[in-house]
């Protein structure tokens, strides 16, 4: 009988083999799509297939991969302040000759600045709360990034030892509604584009604070609220309310801000496409 001989490489490769073909018959887990990703339909038959709307839920448990875009704010804006209004006003985009705005040229977005709090409330592409025993972390897909809401008893600083795109945020329970409260924000990100129109953000001061409540009202849905207070901009708090949905059979994608491909795309299409110059 002839002995066959195998090198190590080829032994190698056999394992290899060996071990893709038992992990694809053992009904190992596959890819899922993105939140964004999903078709209406695609949605629909996900609900149906992990049975949503059938589950019982309890209401401390905030984890899990939430809506596919975020929650747009109260377009019922506050009054500003003289100051606030010097602010918003000089967000204002810059225009072609004919007074087409170059959709907003001023929006630190279109140069890959990171989006910030609360607009990443806004604007994500579906939202991941992720429940550990000292903190609650929140992973967005918009800019691949996250914050932590530290729920170990620790106060919100006086006076916050940097400025962060994202503050510094504490959690606590009231009842079943999860509360977040924040300050310490850069002034360099916008709380929302304004949409009306497109051509301004509104700004903030660096003293802003934000509230938010989350409760989750079944399997598959959570009521959000989110306050602004920023009294050096705003005469009064903003608050905006909305119903995320859960996003079952979902996995966050990798969506970032590419500076050399942003570039490309400012000039090729949204300058382009306003007959502004290159």
């Amino acid at each position: 009988m002839k002995k066959i001989a195998l090198s190590l490489p080829a032994l190698l490769l056999v394992s290899l083999c060996s071990a893709l073909v038992l992990a694809q018959s053992s009904g190992a887990p596959g890819w899922l799509p993105c939140p964004r990703c999903q078709s209406r339909q695609d949605r629909a038959a996900a609900r149906e297939k992990y049975q949503v709307d059938k589950k019982p839920f309890t209401a401390l448990d905030l984890n899990g991969i939430w809506g596919n875009n975020g929650v747009e704010f109260n377009i019922v804006v506050p009054p500003m302040t003289a100051a606030g209004k010097a602010a918003y006003d000089a967000t204002r985009a810059e225009e072609t000759a004919e007074g087409v705005a170059i959709s907003n040229s001023k929006d630190g977005m279109l140069i890959c600045d990171p989006l910030g709090y609360p607009r990443w409330f806004a604007y994500n592409y579906g939202f991941q709360f992720v429940v550990l025993p000292d903190r609650v972390m929140q992973f967005f897909e918009l800019g691949h990034t996250w914050r932590d809401i530290w729920t170990d008893g620790r106060k919100l600083p006086d006076d916050p030892p940097q400025a962060r795109w994202l503050g510094y945020a504490v959690g606590r329970w009231e009842g079943d509604t999860f509360v977040v409260e924040s300050n310490g924000y850069d002034d360099r990100s916008w709380i929302q584009e304004d949409r009306r129109d497109r051509r301004w953000g509104f700004p903030h001061t660096g003293q802003m604070r934000v509230v938010e409540r989350y409760t989750r009202t079944s399997f598959g849905t959570m009521d959000a609220e989110l306050t602004v207070i920023d009294p050096e901009y705003y005469k009064k708090p903003w608050t905006t309310k909305g119903t995320i949905q859960l996003s079952p059979g979902t996995e966050l994608g990798e969506y970032m801000c590419v500076p050399s491909e942003n570039e490309a795309f400012n000039a090729q299409k949204i300058r382009a496409q306003v007959g502004a110059a290159k």
